[in-house]
This record gives structure tokens, C-alpha cells and sequence, in this order.
């Protein structure tokens, strides 16, 4: 299967058609017989020492007490979370943030684990985590079910789905990055039958949706992280309007 990949150039269509989900189906249901670093998009690097952004503790109480939302996310929430911080004021909605660049979503569930024993939680919990975990997809169903266990039954989550198709590395990685990111937004999408309370952002079914004519550099600027402002703003509207 990995022979495959590296021998078909992606083109735009199958890059960013939501047809891809289709496609990761069939290699799912052979996930047991790879290791981390055999599908297709290489090895998840060091993280701990990347960029990160993360609510005080004052912050955090003060988002708890006004039922606001608490955030995780990766790289891109680095980037893109104050931005949504004001956004989400606007709608008179506060934001505590845990983002780390890098960072899969095993550590960030450990991350929200962290503060509902700590600080407790407000109503809703965004998690804008899962583009990291294109190295090793199979391990993601089973921290979108932890986060459920964690939150329980009467708050929601709020889950944005991932886009990555890396534009500096090769054609055959790059089909990889975006068979995988179908494959997390496949489990994600399995896991909201079994939690009602779980909402899924829809960015990667934007991306898809636009015409031709529009470049995905319009909307991502490496194949993974948003333009700004373009990018920036349609993917933080889009997480907005979930949350409202």
C-alpha cells in the first residue's frame, strides 16, 4: 500500500475532494499490521520545546466561573488563538487556552485531564487538535473517547477536523498527509454517533468545497497552517459559529 502511494502524484481533486474519507476507510481496517512511522507522512518530531500558549491560572478560574471555553490545541491555534479569543468576545464569550505546537492529541487530552481535576470545567471544551496525529492516525479514536469521559455527558465538545497535505515535502508524502488526515476525520465522525454532545467544525469539508479557481494557498499557507488574515478568519468564524 505505501508502494502506491509513493508512485501516484496527487493532484488538487484528490488532495482536497472529501471522497478521500472513502479512500482511508479500506486502509483502517488495516491498521494493526503497521508500525508509527509506515503511513506515509513519516515520524511525529520532538515537541515538548516548540512555541506554546497557555492560560494562567487567574485566566482560567475567570473562564471557568463565566462558562466559557476551554481550548487545546496545536501550531495552529498558536497562530490563530488570539485572534479567536477576540472573535469569541465579541459573542461575550471568554477563552482559556492550552496550545502547543506539535503537540499529538494524546498530550493534549492529558492537558485537559489536567485542568478539569485542577479548575474543574465550564460547559464547553474546544479541541482544535489532530493534524499532529497524521503520523500515527490509529491512536486518535481512542483519545476522542477519553476526551468524552473526561467531559462526560451534560457539556460539549466542540472538535475541529483537520486539513494537511504538507506542500514542502513530496508528492507521495503530501497524498499521504491527506489520506491520513481523512482517516482522523473518519474516527472523529465515528465517534460523534456514539456522543451526542460531541460537535465536529467542519474545516476540512470548507477547504474542499471551494472552486477551483480559489488556490489552497488562499486558505493555507504550507498546506497545514491558515493564511493571515484569510485563512485565519474563515476557520475561527467557522469555529465560532459551532460554539455559539
Amino acid at each position: 500500500m505505501q508502494k502506491s502511494w509513493k508512485s501516484v502524484k496527487p493532484t488538487r481533486r484528490q488532495i482536497f475532494a472529501a471522497g478521500a474519507v472513502a479512500t482511508v476507510a479500506s486502509i483502517a481496517s488495516t491498521s494493526t499490521a503497521f508500525a508509527a512511522d509506515d503511513y506515509g507522512s513519516g515520524e511525529l518530531g520532538p515537541w515538548q520545546d516548540l512555541s506554546n500558549a497557555i492560560a494562567t491560572p487567574a485566566t482560567i478560574r475567570a473562564v471557568r466561573d463565566a462558562n466559557g471555553v476551554y481550548m487545546f490545541g496545536d501550531s495552529i491555534s498558536v497562530q490563530d488563538g488570539y485572534t479567536l479569543a477576540e472573535r469569541l468576545h465579541t459573542d461575550g464569550i471568554l477563552l482559556a487556552v492550552h496550545n502547543w505546537s506539535g503537540r499529538p492529541t494524546t498530550p493534549a487530552v492529558d492537558a485537559l485531564q489536567d485542568w478539569a481535576t485542577t479548575y474543574g470545567m465550564p460547559q464547553r471544551i474546544l479541541m482544535a487538535t489532530g493534524t499532529n496525529d497524521i503520523f500515527n492516525p490509529p491512536v486518535f479514536a481512542a483519545q476522542v473517547d477519553r476526551t468524552m469521559s473526561i467531559v462526560g455527558t451534560t457539556r460539549t465538545v466542540i472538535w475541529v477536523n483537520v486539513q494537511a497535505s504538507r506542500t514542502s515535502q513530496a508528492a507521495a508524502v503530501q497524498l499521504a498527509d491527506q489520506r491520513n488526515s481523512g482517516w482522523i476525520n473518519l474516527q472523529l465522525a465515528d465517534a460523534q454517533k456514539r456522543h451526542p454532545n460531541l460537535k465536529i467544525v467542519h474545516w476540512a469539508e470548507f477547504l474542499a468545497a471551494k472552486p477551483s479557481r480559489m488556490s489552497p494557498t488562499m486558505y493555507l499557507r504550507d498546506g497545514v497552517h491558515t493564511t493571515v488574515p484569510l485563512g485565519q478568519n474563515a476557520r475561527n468564524e467557522l469555529i465560532a459559529q459551532t460554539i455559539s
